[in-house]
């Protein structure tokens, strides 16, 4: 039934609830599960914050972090018998989503219903709520 799921963490508490769900659906068919993290360098635009070159460590530190952090993902979906692909990006978040989601031919997005900051979506709307209204494939809302 799910083929292919797309897995978009930022490794929050909740992000990490969502697993033992990827874990269930592994009887639906899985093929391959992507473990997909953006790195939001919309909200780094600023240039009064970072000079360029530190803006460019600083996007490489959170890289290795990311892929740090995938990895124990990964870990945890091979231990399962799951085939998994990590993808690392930069962007606004939604949009990268929906981009890989369109991309990858995804059947199913499994998210996280908080992400890091809940006062920042309390202001500016939460990814995963987003994600549901304009996703074309199913969403899977995991609650914290």
């Amino acid at each position: 039934m799910f083929r292919k799921i797309l897995y978009p963490t930022d490794f929050s508490e909740t992000a990490e609830k969502a697993i033992p769900f990827l874990i269930q659906l592994k009887n639906t068919g899985i093929e391959e599960v992507i473990i997909f993290h953006v790195i939001d360098t919309y909200r780094l635009r600023f240039p009064s914050i970072y000079a360029p070159t530190n803006l460019i460590s600083f996007i490489d530190k959170m890289s290795n972090e990311a892929a740090e952090k995938a990895k124990i993902v990964a870990e945890k979906l091979n231990a399962a018998g799951i085939k998994e692909h990590v993808r690392i990006e930069q962007g606004m978040p939604l949009r990268e989503i929906l981009r890989v989601e369109s991309e990858e031919e995804v059947s199913i997005i499994v998210i996280g219903s908080h992400g890091r900051s809940n006062i920042e979506e309390m202001f500016l709307g939460s990814v995963s709520e987003n994600v549901v209204r304009k996703a074309k494939s199913p969403v899977l809302v995991v609650k914290r």
